[in-house]
C-alpha cells in the first residue's frame, strides 16, 4: 500500500460524542501527527463554525486547529459563491453559521419576507425544523427556488442516543415539491476534493475514518480513497450488513486507528 501521508476523520460518532472525546481519540490524533500523519477533520456539523469547532476540540486536548477543519458549511460557502452568487435565499437550519456561510454572495432574507427566492438552503436539523419552517421552505420550491442540502444525514448520535437530522426532512421535501437536492457536505465528491486539497495528499496517500459507513467511508472510497468504518458514534449492525458496499477496514474505535496505521506501513 502507498504510504498514509493523511487522514480525514469525521469529527462527531468517530472523535466526540455531544463533543465529549471518546476513550482514545486525543491520544490518537496525537500519535498521528507525531508520526508526520497530518489529520483534516471533515464534518457535516452544522450548528457551529470552524473555529468554534476547533476550540472546542483543542479545550478537550486535540491537537487541532481551525485550518484542521472543513466544514459543510464553510464548503457550502464555496459551492454557492460559484453557483448563486447574488442570489437571495432562505435558510433553515439549526445552529449559528453565519460566519462559515460569509462569502457565499447569498442574501438570506429574513421570516417575514414572503417574496421569492433563488434558493432553499437546508443546513442541520433542530427545533427549528417545525411544520411552519417546513412548509414555509416547500412553498418557495414550488415557486421555482432550487434546493441545496449540506447533507443528507438522517440522524446522528448524541449523549440521549440518536437524534434525528435534515437527511429525514429533505427527502420529504424532495418528494413534495418534486426536486433534488444539491449536497455540498458529505458524500459529496467536491467535498471530498476540498479535503484532499487541505491535506496536500494524493487519494492513495488518504485514509477516511467515519462512522457512517455510505456518507463517510462508502463515498471516499468512490473517490480512491481507502475507507475506515468504525464501531462508534451512529454505526449501527444492521446498516453495516445492508450497505451497498464493504469498507476497506473496520476496528471498533478511533483509538485502534494508529495500530492500523502501523499493520499498513509495514
Amino acid at each position: 500500500m502507498t504510504p498514509v501521508r493523511a487522514v480525514l476523520a469525521d469529527i462527531d460518532g468517530v472523535l466526540t460524542v455531544s463533543w465529549k472525546p471518546l476513550p482514545g481519540a486525543v491520544e490518537a490524533l496525537t500519535r498521528l501527527r507525531t508520526a508526520g500523519c497530518e489529520p483534516v477533520l471533515v464534518t457535516n456539523t452544522t450548528s457551529r463554525t470552524r473555529a468554534s469547532i476547533a476550540a472546542t476540540l483543542a479545550d478537550a486536548g486535540f491537537p487541532i486547529g481551525p485550518d484542521d477543519v472543513l466544514t459543510a458549511p464553510s464548503a457550502t460557502a464555496a459551492y454557492l459563491a460559484e453557483n448563486y452568487d447574488g442570489a437571495r435565499g432562505l435558510l433553515l437550519t439549526s445552529g449559528d453559521i453565519g460566519e462559515d456561510l460569509a462569502g457565499a454572495g447569498v442574501t438570506f432574507v429574513g421570516e417575514d419576507d414572503e417574496d421569492p427566492v433563488d434558493v432553499v438552503l437546508v443546513g442541520g436539523a433542530g427545533p427549528e425544523f417545525g411544520y411552519r419552517s417546513l412548509n414555509r421552505a416547500f412553498h418557495r420550491l414550488q415557486q421555482g427556488a432550487r434546493l441545496v442540502a449540506m447533507h443528507r444525514n438522517l440522524y446522528w448520535r448524541t449523549r440521549h442516543g440518536l437524534d434525528l437530522d435534515s437527511g429525514a426532512f429533505l427527502t420529504g421535501l424532495e418528494r413534495a415539491a418534486g426536486v433534488e437536492a444539491e449536497i455540498t457536505g458529505k458524500p459529496a465528491e467536491a467535498f471530498f476534493s476540498a479535503a484532499l486539497s487541505r491535506a496536500g495528499a494524493r487519494p492513495a496517500e488518504t485514509l477516511m475514518v467515519g462512522d457512517d459507513i455510505e456518507a463517510d467511508v462508502l463515498a471516499a472510497q468512490r473517490c480512491g480513497i481507502t475507507g475506515v468504518l468504525v464501531k462508534t458514534g451512529k454505526y449501527l449492525p444492521r446498516t453495516h450488513r445492508d450497505a451497498p458496499g464493504t469498507p476497506d477496514h473496520v476496528i471498533d474505535s478511533v483509538a485502534d486507528l494508529p495500530g492500523l496505521l502501523e499493520r499498513l506501513t509495514r
